[in-house]
């Protein structure tokens, strides 16, 4: 089957990763599929159709997926059923008859991992090499876009990291290294590959560096476990979501997040961002922008 006779299903096309992936496929002129809850939240690309589904209906997906190839699945959206949406969507591919999906893991993913949702994506992995399709595992390092975000209005970043190190990972780079993969899925059948930045930074060195691009006073401050628990008890969130928050520091801390890979400028050709790049991006941009938001 040719590249181009390849019928290509992509999720997640209302947010940051899905929506970017669709977005370079279709200026390759690759037409998509798109796959959403509300279809009316798609963005409106040439050359791509559109399907309403859920993962944890399965009947619907199965539909929405019919004839579809090749799948790129975005992980759901933080939940305590997640794992239980994901299996329900994977056995809804099969179903379709889907022969390759390409999904979006986390970093170190096991079933003994320090962040505890590694261990959903573990086994949200261990479900996919259960059935017959093919497979690539894109393993995520935390997000560059989100370390500004980690600090609160104050401009403190809170949690139990320690001197530990991330080499976070621009949402674009991941975007960048799915297309690829989904351009030519036969080059990528059966591998994962963690995809980081290019730099280990601990979250003094991130927050020094928010400060010294953006002009925004930002710091660090190390808090214990039993401090990280507390700090975010007023949020009145459930135990597993404050678990999740809490974990991300101490995967830091762990020294689980500091890996290093050169798979984003192997499988793209060009070399992931650093936060000093992208937060100049996001500066340049803000500068070109008149007081509607929209470009000057």
């Amino acid at each position: 089957m040719s590249e181009r006779s390849r019928t290509i299903a992509v999720t997640g096309a209302t947010g940051h990763i899905g929506g970017e992936v669709a977005r370079i496929l279709t200026e390759s002129g690759i037409p998509l599929r798109l796959i959403a809850r509300s279809i009316s939240r798609l963005p409106q690309l040439p050359g791509t159709e559109s399907a309403e589904a859920t993962f944890s209906d399965h009947d619907r997906a199965a539909a929405a997926l019919h004839g579809i190839d090749i799948l790129f699945m975005v992980s759901a959206a933080e939940s305590a059923d997640r794992l239980d949406q994901h299996r329900t969507f994977i056995d809804a591919a099969v179903s379709a008859g889907v022969r390759h999906i390409v999904y979006t893991s986390y970093l170190g993913a096991a079933p003994d991992a320090t962040f505890t949702l590694a261990r959903d994506h573990w086994a949200t992995e261990q479900h996919i090499r259960s059935t017959a399709m093919s497979f690539t595992f894109l393993r995520d390092s935390a997000y560059l876009d989100f370390l500004p975000a980690m600090a609160g209005a104050d401009g403190v970043i809170r949690g139990p990291a320690g001197n530990g190190a991330v080499g976070a990972v621009a949402r674009s780079d991941i975007a960048r290294v799915a297309a690829s993969v989904l351009t030519d899925p036969d080059a990528h059948v059966g591998r994962t590959y963690d995809l980081t930045g290019r730099e280990a930074l601990t979250l003094a060195e991130v927050a020094a560096i928010i400060t010294d691009v953006t002009g925004r006073e930002t710091v660090y401050h190390e808090e214990t476990v039993e401090e990280a628990y507390a700090s975010r008890a007023s949020y009145n969130a459930p135990d597993w979501e404050v678990d999740a928050w809490v974990s991300t520091y101490t995967a830091i801390a762990n020294g689980e997040l500091a890996v290093i890979s050169t798979a984003v400028e192997d499988i793209t050709g060009r070399p992931p961002l650093t936060l000093r790049e992208l937060l100049g991006s996001d500066l340049n941009t803000d500068l070109n922008t008149d007081e509607t938001g929209t470009d000057a």
